[in-house]
């Protein structure tokens, strides 16, 4: 493809009716720089807190290690429905594509080994996706409607699979929903770097200690699907943004008429999509019983697929975002595997968090939303002056709880791709 092909087909493909005349880019996007301070203030106002109450555990190296555990099934997932909807259709069928990982990693990791667990994972996912992009792409039918049923027939043929395949392991007492187990992965851990991190981070200095938990938690028994996940982010990044294959890819999610009309064979991008996007989930399902669990369960995958979803939506349907999104939503998902006081500081955090946000939106003259602000801070505050501890059905639904509360926060901001979710058919801008 010629220099001058290539420019003139990003102009009609982005700019279908002509190119904007020098209107300046909406405010309100976050830039890198802007997204690092956050960061570092949010480090730093954990490190406060944690100097006050005594408890340093939310940025402990175990906190950390935890909490990139559970952001993988829910990156992975997430990433899969990137993928798709940047194609154009709408994945919600990730869920029952996880739970078809879940099974098929199980199942070959225990007649096998856990790598190849992890290949027939990405496999069984990557097969509901095909299901998914036969159903919508070529026979046109709703992408919603296609995901629900996904997500009912999935889970029910692999749970009758699993009660036939596995009646003698289950006869002998091993439970009535569970596979048998497989040989786990390895795990990665940087001698030297990681102990050293653990002395500083054990000495409680202000901050200091808090960065070395942090950076301890990314270096000390770190599964290998985590380096795994996070390579294949940035690996879906250049592929969609840096290469001309993304570019087409992308077109058929924008304007799949105008890509059409270049020569784009939109069939074919949607498919290599939905299906690179059911192997993603699958990845994530796979993670889930090689490493979570090394086995199989009915209802392993406890809704990780949808809140994938809204990573991706809160990360504005681009990979760095949405790895922000599965870390904040991995985070609150590890809290589960914490003690009830580390939960309760976080209420804290998110009080103090509330007020800086009013007087930000107070310096904005947003008075509406000052009030509001100042109102759940309030309300925060009061919560954990008054209680000792969060109690545990609060803290299993904090994932779910936090996942409705960005999504209205981040709705704002949010720009989804033209032709998402719309039925395409050949031709049809002739």
């Amino acid at each position: 493809m010629s220099q001058n092909f290539t420019t003139e087909y990003r102009k009609r493909l982005l700019f279908p009716l002509g190119e904007p005349s020098g209107k300046p880019a909406k405010k309100g996007k976050l830039s890198w720089p802007v997204v690092l301070l956050l960061i570092a203030g949010a480090l730093v106002l954990f490190a406060a807190v944690g100097m006050a109450t005594g408890n340093h555990s939310l940025t402990s190296s175990g906190q950390v290690s935890a909490a990139l555990g559970s952001a993988v099934p829910i990156g992975m997932a997430g990433l899969g429905g990137l993928w798709s909807e940047r194609a154009g259709v709408v994945n919600i069928g990730l869920e029952g594509m996880m739970v078809a990982g879940t099974f098929c990693g199980a199942w070959a990791g225990y007649l096998v080994n856990p790598w190849v667990g992890l290949l027939a994972g990405m496999l069984g996912g990557a097969l509901g996706g095909l299901l998914h992009a036969i159903i919508t792409v070529t026979f046109g039918v709703d992408h919603i409607v296609s995901g629900v049923g996904i997500n009912l027939l999935i889970p029910g043929i692999c749970a009758y699979v699993n009660r036939i395949y596995y009646k003698d392991y289950i006869s002998a007492g091993a439970g009535a929903n569970q596979s048998p187990p497989a040989d786990p992965l390895p795990y990665i851990t940087v001698p030297g770097l990681s102990s050293g991190l653990k002395t500083i981070e054990n000495h409680h200095w202000f901050l200091v200690s808090d960065i070395a938990g942090v950076l301890g938690g990314l270096v000390t028994n770190l599964s290998v699907v985590v380096v795994l996940a996070a390579v294949l982010i940035v690996v879906s990044y250049f592929l969609l943004w840096r290469t001309v294959f993304g570019l087409r890819l992308r077109s058929c999610g924008e304007n799949p008429t105008a890509a059409e009309s270049l020569g784009v064979n939109v069939y074919k991008y949607k498919y290599m999509a939905v299906i690179a996007s059911g192997a993603f989930a699958g990845l994530g399902g796979a993670y889930l019983s090689l490493v979570a669990a090394h086995f199989y369960k009915d209802g392993q995958t406890l809704g990780r697929g949808f809140i994938g979803l809204a990573a991706m939506i809160f990360g504005n349907w681009m990979p760095g975002g949405l790895a922000m999104g599965a870390g904040l939503f991995g985070f609150t998902d590890s809290l589960q595997l914490r003690d009830p006081e580390s939960v309760h500081v976080l209420i804290l955090i998110v009080a103090i968090a509330m007020a800086l946000l009013a007087l930000w939106q107070l310096y904005r003259r947003k008075f509406t939303a000052t009030v509001i602000s100042l109102v759940v801070a309030g309300g925060l505050g009061a919560w954990y002056a008054l209680t000792d501890e969060v109690q545990r059905p609060l803290i299993v639904a904090t994932p779910y709880l936090i996942t409705l509360v960005v999504l209205s926060l981040a709705s704002q901001r949010l720009r989804m791709p033209k032709a998402d979710g719309q039925i395409y058919r050949k031709g049809q801008g002739k």
